[in-house]
């Protein structure tokens, strides 16, 4: 585009120009003043074909950028005004008495049209600078040059650029003279010779890698030796010189090996020692949004899928939320095999069997379809006079052992592949074994009940150790293999430890735990507590968590479970024919519920199929529930995006 001035000289004849006029802005920070002629940036060729915000900054920097290293001109800003340059830093002037440009604008048509540019705040410049390293990892670093000349920010200090530079390019002398300028920008003095031995140990490897084992013995002797840090590092490097060759050298460092690949993660490692403000930290703009994404899940009531640390599998566009409609809150299926009260149900470990027993003296074995999820009776086991109160899958879910009420001494030992029964053990008709528990290695057992025996047993129902004059009222085995905890009649949960015959208090409760159960990681308990409901124990800390809300609990022995992706829920049945369902931080439930007629005894969550869940009632029936039914495909891709969250 023509300039004003010369379109003139062509009208008068080549009249001479009128002499050039000088505009000053003042802003509203005295510190920051601007004086440019417009003369002159026309003279230097600025302006032109540009944004003309742009033009201005360019202009005042006489069109030049600071770069270091071969870097783009996204690190140091330069102004220069009346023979004196000045730098920005992160859009504020290096010293209080300096003159800096603040990007007037030049109007496009008149070309004397002048705008002040906005002071940006501290937050502001932060995001510009996460948006400019985002864009510098897309390689758009045009764009990141530009934002930053237009913005007045810089995205590193320029040290931090010569150092990220000759990092990369594998110039360690020069990286290591960087560190020299970058430690008076440093917090901590001890940072440089931690940064110093990375550096020093990619060189050495390098060196390896190359076959210069000369001078890699002189990198490991005369530099990082004289560092007295990390001596223990120092002698696994040393043996690195024995590698026959590279692979061999890769093999054993756990290293890439020289290239862009190993040195990208070595800068990732250093980037940690240097201050936010001197160069940001790697992926800093990713590392927020899976923060923020994660929050959200979290704090997602119903969220109850896979936790996918990327972000391709969500949209940044919209707040995460799920819909109930998601969530096992539906009846799927009800099984009414049973011709009587139904006491106790569970999922096998591998989720693809449900296990229910009942008042009626059997045991009936469901099949899971992987497809449907639908359940199919398996098989039918009998014999039980007293009924069954209690069952427990083996760790291979190949054995089920099932128990009775209180006046049954029996204990049953089921093949659940060929529905034989392998054990029937009974020490005394004046034993009560009610509970059962599996040691961790499969071959061993623990089994009790209230009239005071406490049995360990092997697969065979022979007698391996007994703990005398322990009234149990519900049993669970630790992941050590050695610890048993057990429920008594004295409102408390104790550890046993059968190899040192050693026991210790661990929950004490003021009424009595009807039932219990332990997370898989086995720091959490849950009890079931007579009149007060359902607790959650940390067995670690010893102290009670939360009291669970709305279930109503009696006398009745009701069973409650952990449930859903991460064990994130907890569900319990009810004497008021609900199942109660409460996210793990919540007191309040999430959902309640309804469909069975009498007292819900138990309820299982499929600890491989999140949104399956099944109940037993004493109304003779096992529900199955799940996900709210889709009438079809574009139905269920409704309810992904549905936001309400109703209970």
């Amino acid at each position: 585009m023509a300039s004003a001035s010369s379109s003139s000289d062509s009208e008068t004849g080549g009249a001479s120009p009128p002499p050039p006029r000088a505009v000053s802005t003042i802003c509203r920070n005295p510190h920051r003043v601007t004086n440019i002629s417009i003369y002159n940036m026309q003279a230097n060729g600025a302006g032109q074909g540009q944004n003309s915000e742009l033009s201005c900054l360019n202009s005042a920097q006489n069109g030049e950028s600071s770069t270091a290293g071969g870097a783009h001109s996204n690190g140091l800003l330069s102004s220069t005004n009346n023979g004196t340059t000045v730098t920005t830093n992160n859009g504020v002037p290096s010293s209080g008495n300096s003159v800096v440009s603040t990007g007037t604008t030049l109007g496009s048509e008149t070309g004397s049209s002048m705008k002040k540019k906005k002071r940006l705040s501290q937050s502001d410049e932060d995001v510009i600078r996460l948006i400019g390293q985002h864009l510098h990892g897309l390689g758009l670093n045009q764009t990141v040059d530009l934002l930053m000349q237009e913005s007045g920010c810089r995205l590193e200090h320029p040290s931090a650029t010569k150092f990220r530079n000759h990092v990369m390019e594998g110039e360690w002398d020069k990286a290591e003279s960087d560190l020299n300028e970058l430690r008076t920008l440093m917090h901590s003095p001890n940072a440089i010779v931690r940064m110093k031995f990375l550096l020093l140990q990619q060189k050495y490897l390098e060196y390896l890698e190359d076959g210069k084992v000369l001078e890699a013995l002189h990198v490991l002797r005369a530099e990082l030796t004289p560092l007295k840090y990390n001596t223990e590092r120092i002698h696994v490097l040393s043996g690195y010189l024995m590698c026959s060759h590279s692979d061999d050298l890769r093999a054993k460092a756990e290293w890439e090996g020289k290239g862009l690949s190993s040195r990208s993660k070595l800068l990732d490692k250093l980037q940690t020692y240097l201050p936010p403000s001197v160069m940001l930290p790697p992926r800093r703009l990713q590392t927020l949004l899976r923060q923020a994404v994660e929050l959200q899940r979290d704090r997602c009531l119903y969220h109850n899928t896979k936790l996918d640390s990327s972000l391709e599998s969500v949209s940044l566009l919209v707040d995460h939320v799920c819909s109930r409609k998601q969530f096992p809150c539906y009846t799927q299926q009800i099984l009414t095999e049973h011709c009587n009260e139904v006491w106790f149900c569970k999922f096998s470990n591998d989720g693809t069997k449900l296990a229910s027993g009942s008042k009626d003296t059997t045991v009936i074995i469901w099949q899971v379809d992987p497809e449907t999820h639908q359940l199919k009776q398996l098989k039918t086991l009998e014999g039980h006079a007293y009924g069954v109160s209690y069952l427990a899958w083996s760790p291979d879910d190949a054995y089920l052992i099932a128990c009775g009420p209180d006046d049954c001494s029996e204990l049953w030992l089921w093949n659940v592949q060929t529905g034989e029964l392998r054990t029937k053990m009974s020490q005394s008709h004046e034993d009560s074994l009610t509970s059962v528990a599996w040691n961790p290695d499969g071959k061993r057992f623990v089994t009790g009940g209230q009239r005071g025996q406490f049995y360990q047993c092997d697969l065979d129902g022979n007698l391996l150790d007994s703990w005398e004059g322990v009234r149990v009222q519900c049993l669970w085995c630790l992941s050590d293999s050695k610890t048993v905890l057990a429920s008594d009649t004295h409102q408390r949960i104790r550890g046993y430890n059968f190899e040192d015959l050693t026991d210790r208090n661990i929950v004490q409760e003021d009424h009595p735990i009807m039932s219990f159960t332990v997370s898989k990681n086995g720091r959490l308990a849950l009890l079931n507590v007579a009149t007060q409901g359902v607790h959650l124990w940390d067995l670690q800390d010893r102290v009670l968590v939360r009291k669970y809300q709305g279930v109503t609990q009696g006398f009745y022995t009701i069973h409650s479970c952990f449930g859903g992706h991460n064990e994130d829920f907890i569900a319990s049945g009810s004497e008021d024919h609900k199942v109660y369902i409460w996210h793990k931080r919540s007191e309040l439930p999430i959902a309640e519920l309804t469909g069975h007629t009498r007292t819900v005894n138990c309820v299982s969550w499929n600890p491989m199929l999140p949104g399956l869940m099944a109940s037993a009632s004493d109304d003779g029936t096992v529900r199955v529930w799940g996900p709210a039914p889709f009438s079809d495909s574009q139905d269920a891709e409704g309810l992904s995006e549905c936001c309400s969250m109703d209970s």
